[in-house]
């Protein structure tokens, strides 16, 4: 498998999802999962291998689109239509795509587990941030 292919016109917040409110530090596109970088307070595109650990560290998913400096959103906590298919019952990583969101079979080793949410439906993504720290 690979990454999940994200059409971002059809991603869309579900009812009581948490979000945040935050400025592009780069190009992003809804569906990407994004960092909050604090070294200038921006959100840019999260890494599972990257060796920032901050990079690993990730927010939430974007809920639109963006160039550098203009205003973001990003799903915290909550179901998301995520604009893929999904495996329902399925748990999905960061990947080691920038943004990207994979199964946990194409974590490679080295590359750092954190958890983006399970899946509800083939449609659905309940997200529930876990870092956890380790690499595979």
């Amino acid at each position: 498998m690979a990454d999940i292919t994200i059409t971002a016109a059809n991603v869309i917040a579900g009812v009581g999802a948490l979000t945040f409110h935050g400025t592009a530090g780069a190009t992003v596109t809804a569906g990407q999962v994004g960092y909050r970088d604090r070294t200038d307070d921006r959100c840019k595109l999260a890494d599972n291998n990257s060796g920032t650990a901050a990079v690993r560290k990730a927010k939430g998913i974007f809920l639109n689109g963006a160039a550098s400096g203009q205003p973001v959103l990003l799903l915290t906590e909550g179901p998301i239509t995520i604009g893929a298919t999904l495996t329902p019952g399925t748990t999905y990583y960061l990947s080691d795509t920038p943004g990207g969101i994979c199964p946990f079979a194409d974590l490679a080793s080295g590359e750092y587990a954190t958890i983006i949410g399970i899946a509800r439906s083939a449609s659905v993504l309940d997200v529930k941030i876990h870092e956890s720290g380790v690499a595979v």
